[in-house]
């Protein structure tokens, strides 16, 4: 039996595992999208709410009509090429690697977020998601499509620089999602400042969704906190206003074309209009 004859039955073995995954991660955003109802943390003007969450739906929606099929065949389709030649492919298949490989996609992910905010081109896409002026569960649907792109490209150079299976990757992808829902859930609970020791919690990620750059600069873990902890990027604060202050969207059109608008490009045309005597 050559190496992908053998490597068929662990793959399918991953299958139902990935629909699990699937299942707990829609489960975690319908039970977070109650709670947050019920009793949130912070409450906003309801027409800015309501705004947000068909704004954000409707982008998720658009999204994953262009994306979700070329996102799951890309990554597919690279592992399936690549997964025998990259830094982990020595390592036998089993938890030893599936850990290191959760921890080294988490990591790629953190850095690939600090980039999105410390580089421009990145950044034009990346500000969509915090132009939300709520913070909600739905925020985590709020991305610029060529945002969402962008990553799928990373993640394809991810899959083949530390060479990992396609259902594990898939799998690491959806509890990923589990905790960008959580971690933008309009919640509090007790012990959250001893449980963001370890992962990322709505308080935190509250923080990098601050108006001020200075602030929303910060945090930039998916699911671990230690990344912001040991590279000094982590901080603890109450956001005074939640948003981007130059950058406004009231449907998705709009969103979709903000990204093609920079603050640079607001500031100069606002420096252009006649302030008169004060």
């Amino acid at each position: 039996m050559n190496v992908t004859d053998s490597s068929i039955p662990v793959a399918e073995q991953g299958l139902p595992l990935n629909e699990i995954f699937l299942s707990l991660a829609i489960a975690a955003f319908l039970l977070l999208l109650v709670m947050e109802g019920l009793k949130p943390y912070q409450r906003f003007d309801r027409k800015v709410a309501k705004n947000s969450v068909v704004t954000n739906t409707t982008a998720f929606l658009f999204n994953n009509v262009i994306l979700t099929t070329l996102r799951a065949s890309s990554l597919f389709f690279v592992a399936q090429q690549f997964s025998n030649y990259g830094v982990l492919s020595g390592l036998s298949n089993g938890p030893i690697k599936w850990v290191l490989s959760f921890l080294l996609f988490d990591l790629a992910i953190y850095a690939w977020h600090y980039a999105s905010h410390k580089y421009e081109f990145l950044w034009r896409f990346h500000k969509i998601h915090h132009s939300d002026k709520t913070f909600n569960v739905t925020t985590g649907f709020r991305f610029h499509v060529f945002d969402l792109f962008i990553e799928i490209v990373m993640k394809c150079l991810f899959v083949i620089v530390f060479g990992v299976e396609a259902y594990v990757i898939l799998a690491i992808e959806l509890i990923e999602l589990s905790f960008i829902f959580f971690h933008h859930s309009n919640l509090s609970f007790d012990k959250e400042d001893l449980l963001s020791k370890v992962i990322i919690t709505p308080a935190l990620h509250r923080t990098h969704h601050s108006a001020l750059r200075s602030e929303h600069d910060s945090n930039y873990g998916i699911v671990l906190s230690i990344w912001d902890q040991l590279f000094g990027t982590r901080k603890e604060l109450v956001p005074k206003k939640i948003g981007l202050d130059l950058i406004e969207a009231d449907n998705f059109i709009q969103l979709f074309f903000l990204a093609f608008i920079t603050e640079r490009h607001v500031a100069k045309l606002l420096g252009l209009i006649p302030k008169g005597k004060r």
